[in-house]
C-alpha cells in the first residue's frame, strides 16, 4: 500500500514501523540515553525507538524537545524516520536538525506496529 503526504524532512529510509496512537513528548517522555518512551500514559512506555519507523498522530510538550531528538540522533538512539497525521513545529525542527526523515499528513492508521515501512521523499509504502 502507498500513501502520499508531505515532506517535513527529506530522505529515503526503510524499517519496522512502531506505532503510537498517543502524542509522544520528547522531553521527558523518551530517553535519549536508552531511546525508550518513558511517558505512562502512553501504551508505548517502555519501548524503544531506535531504529524503528516511528509513527504517531503528534507530538506534544516543551519547545526543549527537538534538543532531545537532537540527542537520539547523535546518540544513535533515535528512530530511523518519523510520521505523523499532522506534524507541529517541535518535532519537525528536531527531524530537521538530526536529519532524520519525516512525512506528515498521512493516514496513520492504516499502519501497524511490525509492518515494514519505507519514507521515500513525500511517498511511504507500507508492506
Amino acid at each position: 500500500m502507498e500513501m502520499k503526504g508531505r515532506i517535513i524532512n527529506r530522505g529515503t529510509v526503510e524499517g519496522e514501523a512502531l506505532v503510537s496512537k498517543d502524542p509522544i513528548s520528547f522531553y521527558g517522555g523518551v530517553d535519549p540515553e536508552t531511546g525508550k518512551i518513558a511517558d505512562k500514559d502512553n501504551a508505548l512506555d517502555g519501548v524503544s525507538v531506535k531504529d524503528k519507523i516511528l509513527v504517531f498522530p503528534f507530538g506534544k510538550g516543551s519547545t526543549v524537545g527537538p534538543y532531545t531528538i537532537y540527542q537520539l540522533a547523535k546518540l544513535g538512539t533515535g528512530p530511523k524516520a518519523m510520521i505523523n497525521s499532522e506534524c507541529e513545529t517541535i518535532v519537525a525542527v528536531g527531524c530537521i536538525i538530526s536529519d532524520i526523515p519525516a512525512v506528515d499528513q498521512v493516514d496513520i492508521s492504516r499502519i501497524k506496529t511490525g509492518d515494514t515501512v519505507k519514507v521515500d521523499g513525500d511517498t511511504v509504502t507500507v508492506d
